[in-house]
């Protein structure tokens, strides 16, 4: 007789999880990340909740991961506890198990919100004249972008919410979370575009917040 999948219990608690990824880490892919994730669980004896089926997985829900190569402050995901413990602890036990360059910035009981943007810290460097093509790309249209990775064509100007230069060769830009989903480094491209003298090499690229506005 087929042996029928053991059911699990419901998650006793759902926490909220904001961490961070910098330094080298921000190389490591999603994939990367959630493997040292379950590790850190399972050495910090967090009490997790496991879903239904043959091959029980850890209740974890990712929220809009940002890109490999790029930094941030503003990680989120949600965990499903099979018992109570204070979220302060388990950011606490997380920490101490995970790599430096991974934080449990905040820990919080709820549900996965859903997000629509996004605000991104890039630093470009002085570049003369990045104000003049910020403000032309913000009064464009349209602004199509090639995607070489993907070989395909990506229109950012509807996603951008929000763009300003902060000085000290900074920009600041919000972008709407949809589908297809517009990368930061898409717009820094879209800006090349009228900026020539704009190196997209070197800019480094860092999520400040997600935001539900």
């Amino acid at each position: 007789m087929r042996r029928q999948p053991e059911q699990q219990p419901p998650p006793v608690l759902r926490l909220l999880l904001r961490y961070a990824k910098r330094g080298r880490l921000r190389f490591a892919s999603h994939r990367d990340f959630a493997r040292v994730l379950e590790r850190a669980l399972r050495r910090a004896g967090i009490p997790m909740a496991y879903s239904s089926g043959f091959s029980p997985h850890p209740r974890i829900s990712y929220l809009n991961s940002a890109p490999t190569g790029m930094a941030s402050e503003a990680e989120w995901l949600e965990l499903g506890l099979a018992a109570e413990v204070a979220p302060d602890e388990v950011a606490d036990r997380l920490n101490a198990a995970l790599p430096e360059d991974f934080r449990v910035l905040e820990a919080v009981v709820g549900r996965r919100p859903e997000f629509t943007t996004s605000t991104w810290l890039l630093d470009v460097g002085q570049v003369p004249g990045l104000a003049d093509a910020v403000s032309e790309l913000l009064a464009a249209d349209s602004a199509v972008v090639r995607r070489e990775a993907k070989d395909r064509d990506v229109e950012v100007r509807p996603a951008i919410v929000k763009m300003e230069v902060l000085g000290d060769g900074k920009l600041e830009m919000t972008l709407r979370i949809g589908s297809p989903l517009v990368r930061p480094d898409d717009v820094a491209q879209a800006l090349a575009r009228r900026l020539p003298a704009l190196n997209l090499q070197p800019i480094s690229y860092t999520r400040v917040s997600q935001n539900l506005d």
